[in-house]
């Protein structure tokens, strides 16, 4: 996500193996009537019991409704125009640097302002939430709408910025700081359109300005303490905000992904320095920043603050409808390059946080709180995040799986190994999960978990190293060497229990063109399946169909990115259709549907990627001048649900 692709350093380097071919892993795992015939008898015996239950537990669902459309067809790198079905309608609803109160300036992309920008729209929207207002309320006509701004490209932004040899003026890089965060959009419809209410209360800008509470077991550990908050508790601004996720009380977990590369001067610490092992963990530069933001805040110069890059990384918790409120980073949750954090009630009213590692070789997590959630008590739902147990997964070659705990004393995560206290663990995430054995996934973007069938879904980007000398072993959850497309897993925790210790798992998508052997689409007949690559964000309609966002098609299969309906059950289970196709440099974010499912949000991401402000590659969508990263609708023309 967020077109810095390449641009991950943190590779984790193992051991190259040829593992399983691909024709064993398919034959083992997507059929289970091959597995029982070539599984262990202990293992049978658990698929077996499992696939009675869910027969029983299927036969007790309505019959799935697929999505309906003619799909579009996928469009070249070079093309900048976006493409909708037949019968639908796409339109533009708000874009980079539309103001968002009555007293913002208009937008003026000559004479850019910290200060203007911080009452304008972000740039490089990504995640897309709409909360239906009032709170509480069902409502699909008028909500507040949450979006993430992952990043900047200053190269699009400002005149004869040079993104070879940057040299950013104060101001630049001030604008840019404002342009990051998240933005809080009151919205309403009105007829068959949607309009941004500009003078609303709810209105709001967070940035890499605005300060920020820490909470949890982290919160005041050593290495969160600098010398403008020597308490560690209170954090300047978020940074590069990917995907997120909205809980039942109303709120959002914005994630905070590749932080890593606002830092620089790593090298400046002493090699004798602990904290320098875990930057170079967290892949934070040794030498200057991309960005050069070091230039004017030592805060982004490890040499001056070693511990700031430790404050960044969290998940924040963000109160939409509170405009005063403080956002908080919930340090419970783990310090890792999150993609998302994605909500589940247990059936036993835990609520569990389901997150992806976005980088090649890392891992996929889920927090589990001690507290129940009451519905009926918002306050004490505010402080879920704060207490429970961290888990990363584990993936076993015969489909099972385990959640193990992040845990101070349990098994290597103790002082002898170079844990001193759960704090530690959690700001050495990727550490403890090391030390506990854990499973290197193919980049874990967003995992969240379908509500209809109550599967959890993986979302694995890519992964170019796998199976080469500089990256993980294939193994039967990562079963492709040089996977450049990517694919998607699905767990099945133990009892549909978002709480379980213990899960099975199958493989759901191996994307890539249908022609490419290596592909599978839940078994669906390959001739009739769109091309998809590159899988990033997820959501699911009314039905319990899965609509998957992509973010590197043009890079892995020669394509725009898309968003693409994938229906998880019945016949059609694994037919990929694409919805919609994006244009030249950008990726598409979000996706959201209103309540109803008679709207559809989706966030275009960068668009124009790989051009200059001089020569620009696309000029959508107000086809003049530069690029602007925006938020659209879609809807069909006589308003039915979509897909219907």
């Amino acid at each position: 996500m967020g077109g810095h692709d390449e641009k991950d350093k943190q590779i984790v380097r193992s051991t190259a193996g040829t593992g399983e071919t691909l024709e064993a892993i398919i034959a083992a795992r997507m059929s289970r009537r091959n597995f029982l015939k070539t599984a262990t008898i202990s293992s049978a015996v658990v698929v077996a019991a499992a696939s009675g239950a869910e027969s029983a537990a299927a036969q007790s669902r309505p019959a799935p409704r697929v999505p309906r459309f003619t799909a579009v067809q996928p469009t070249e790198p070079t093309v900048d125009e976006i493409s909708v079905p037949d019968g639908y309608f796409a339109r533009t609803l708000i874009r980079w640097g539309e103001p968002l109160t009555a007293s913002a300036p208009e937008f003026d992309v000559w004479n850019q302002t910290r200060a203007a920008q911080e009452q304008q729209f972000g740039y490089n929207c990504d995640f897309v939430g709409f909360l239906p207002l009032p709170l509480g309320s069902n409502n699909s006509n008028r909500g507040l709408l949450v979006v993430n701004h992952e990043y900047t490209n200053p190269e699009l932004m400002f005149p004869g910025y040079n993104i070879e040899e940057p040299d950013p003026t104060q101001e630049q890089v001030d604008v840019e700081l404002a342009a990051h965060g998240v933005s809080v959009v009151e919205i309403q419809r009105v007829g068959a359109s949607w309009e941004v209410v500009r003078d609303s209360q709810y209105n709001r800008r967070i940035t890499g300005f605005t300060p920020h509470t820490a909470t949890g077991p982290a919160a005041s550990h050593e290495w969160m303490k600098t010398s403008t908050d020597p308490e560690g508790t209170t954090i300047l601004g978020t940074l590069n905000n990917c995907a997120a996720g909205k809980t039942p009380w109303g709120t959002v977990l914005t994630a905070e992904e590749n932080f890593h590369q606002y830092f620089g001067n790593g090298r400046g610490l002493p090699n004798d320095d602990f904290r320098k092992a875990i930057h170079n963990r967290y892949g934070m530069p040794s030498a200057a920043s991309e960005r050069r933001w070091e230039n004017y805040y030592d805060r982004f110069d490890v040499a001056k603050e070693p511990n700031e890059g430790f404050r960044h990384g969290w998940i924040v918790e963000v109160d939409p409808y509170d405009p005063t409120s403080t956002p908080v980073k919930r340090t419970a949750l783990g310090r890792f390059r999150h993609e998302a954090a994605t909500i589940a009630i247990a059936p036993g009213g835990q609520a569990v946080a389901y997150m992806g590692d976005d980088a090649r070789g890392e891992y996929v997590y889920k927090f589990v709180s001690n507290g129940r959630y009451n519905p009926r008590d918002r306050m004490a739902a505010m402080s879920l995040m704060d207490e429970g147990v961290l888990y990363v997964a584990r993936f076993n070659p015969d489909g099972s799986g385990e959640w193990l705990p992040l845990v101070h004393g349990q098994g290597p995560l103790n002082e002898g190994n170079g844990f001193m206290d759960q704090g530690d663990i959690l700001i050495k995430t990727r550490n403890a999960a090391d030390a506990l054995g854990a499973t290197k996934m193919d980049r874990p973007e967003d995992v969240e978990m379908n509500p209809v069938n109550k599967r959890v879904y993986v979302l694995l980007t890519n992964n170019n190293t796998r199976g080469v000398d500089r990256g993980p072993a294939v193994d039967p959850p990562n079963p492709r060497a040089n996977n450049t497309t990517g694919h998607i897993v699905e767990i099945i925790e133990n009892g549909d229990d978002a709480a379980a210790t213990t899960f099975r798992w199958e493989m759901f998508i191996l994307a890539g063109m249908p022609t490419d052997e290596s592909t599978f689409f839940a078994g669906f007949d390959k001739s009739k399946v769109s091309p998809i690559a590159a899988p990033d964000n997820i959501t699911f309609d009314l039905a319990g169909n899965a609509w998957v966002a992509t973010d590197g098609q043009a890079s892995a299969i020669k394509l725009n990115d898309g968003l693409f309906a994938i229906p998880t059950a019945g016949a059609q289970r694994g037919n990929v259709q694409q919805f919609f196709s994006t244009v030249a440099g950008s990726e598409v974010c979000g996706p959201e549907f209103t309540p109803d499912n008679r709207t559809l949000f989706l966030a275009i991401q960068h668009p124009g990627e790989g051009g200059t402000f001089a020569e620009p590659i696309s000029n959508w969508p107000d086809r003049q001048g530069l690029p602007r990263p925006s938020v659209i609708f879609i809807q069909a023309y006589d308003s039915r649900v979509i897909g219907r």
